[in-house]
């Protein structure tokens, strides 16, 4: 298929080229290697098979002959050996006219003499590895190699085919909707996110903004029907760092960022991968832009826990997403009930939604106004927009956090507040 460079050959190796440089920018851009690498897959599993039929028919011809070995198919010299100019054949050549015409005619000449002397080197390299590949050993070694690669074949697809079922079983059910066991070995359906995201669609006004971190801001605009501050699709860094700091902050200094953005805060709890799993992430982000939420500490090393019982350092358990996520739960955690309340948590415990209690009316009436969404044209989609004046923003200038260059700087794990 790849002997001749045709159209489609081009389309393929452009395509890979685009899509590999595409996957090293970003992860979740590597779903565009699918279909080029079933291809290219494809191209080289049916070539090696295909080579591993042609040994087997010459193999079948090599016992049928009794053991004669058949050569390699002789064909047509290649165009400029068989021609011979006029040069060649005794004609004179009339000089030429120009200085141009001699140049030109000199290229050409030394383009000959250098075909012809890689023409050699390749027959000369050529004939010892043609002499062993055409022999009644190479054709035996050809034939087990080919033998080999039919099984290895069919091994790996056995295996894949295996794999890819077993895989498929284990993605089709969606994520929010998921197969459960309880400690009594009854096997339940957990449907906690599902009823989250219904409950906020009938439940809560139709303007109402809901604060998240952003891996669930799809599912709360598309089964919860409302607003969210952030999605998978905010490249803004400023203002995921914001939301990053909003949820690691103290309660009440969380709280007067919260007011002026949001009406309810959703989170994830109840272990695996919740919120808590991810806090150190989002210390990390939001400490790049705010330096206040771990102060000479970049990587927010002293944000977490000490121990597998997750106790949590000071930081942790000051933090609103704490709060939040262990209401009630553990012993002596309770969200402040005159700037939060908690209005519905899943059966499971693996959501819980808050309202924001003292919401700044001025705040919401400012967002809501279509002249301070800063469109790039008047009636366009792209409204970047801003913050209300009430919210302090980031730094006017800040330089984003290097994590590497920090990793350098704090090597180990910090020790307790």
């Amino acid at each position: 298929m790849m002997r001749r460079l045709t159209r489609a050959n081009y389309f393929l190796v452009l395509y890979g080229l685009t899509a590999y440089y595409f996957a090293n920018r970003m992860n979740r851009l590597i779903i565009l290697m699918g279909p080029i690498a079933s291809a290219l897959s494809g191209v080289a599993i049916g070539k090696g098979n295909c080579w591993a039929v042609d040994q087997f028919i010459a193999l079948v011809r090599f016992l049928v002959s009794g053991g004669k070995v058949a050569g390699p198919k002789e064909g047509g010299k290649v165009g400029g050996d068989a021609k011979e100019s006029k040069d060649t054949k005794g004609n004179k050549s009339t000089p030429s006219k120009s200085s141009k015409s001699k140049k030109q005619a000199a290229v050409v000449s030394e383009d000959d003499s250098l075909a012809d002397t890689f023409r050699v080197m390749r027959k000369q390299l050529g004939k010892p590895l043609e002499s062993v590949y055409y022999s009644k050993p190479g054709v035996l070694g050809r034939a087990a190699l080919a033998a080999w690669i039919v099984y290895a074949t069919v091994t790996y697809l056995a295996s894949f085919w295996a794999y890819s079922h077993r895989f498929a079983a284990q993605i089709s059910q969606p994520s929010i909707i998921f197969k459960g066991r309880l400690q009594d070995g009854k096997e339940i359906m957990v449907t906690d996110y599902l009823d989250g995201y219904n409950w906020l669609r009938e439940n809560t006004p139709e303007d109402a903004r809901v604060m998240s971190w952003w891996d669930y801001g799809y599912q709360i605009t598309g089964i919860g029907n409302r607003t969210t501050l952030a999605d998978g699709n905010t490249w803004n860094h400023e203002h995921i760092a914001l939301l990053g700091r909003a949820l690691t902050s103290p309660e009440r200094k969380a709280h007067k960022i919260v007011r002026h953005l949001a009406d309810y805060v959703l989170v994830w709890a109840g272990g695996g991968g919740d919120d808590l799993a991810k806090s150190p992430h989002m210390a990390r982000i939001g400490t790049s832009v705010f330096p206040d939420i771990c102060p000479n500490d970049p990587l927010c090393k002293g944000f977490g826990f000490y121990d597998r019982q997750q106790t949590p350092t000071p930081s942790m358990a000051a933090s609103l997403l704490y709060k939040l996520t262990q209401h009630k739960v553990r012993p002596g955690v309770e969200a402040n009930s005159t700037l939060f309340k908690e209005v519905w948590n899943s059966r499971y415990g693996k959501m819980r939604i808050f309202k924001v209690l003292r919401v700044s009316k001025e705040s919401k009436e400012w967002l809501a106004d279509p002249a301070n969404r800063l469109c790039d044209a008047p009636g366009s989609w792209y409204c970047p927009g801003q913050y209300p004046p009430k919210l302090p923003g980031p730094p006017k200038s800040f330089k984003k956090l290097d994590y590497d260059e920090a990793q350098k700087a704090q090597p180990f794990m910090g020790t307790r507040e």
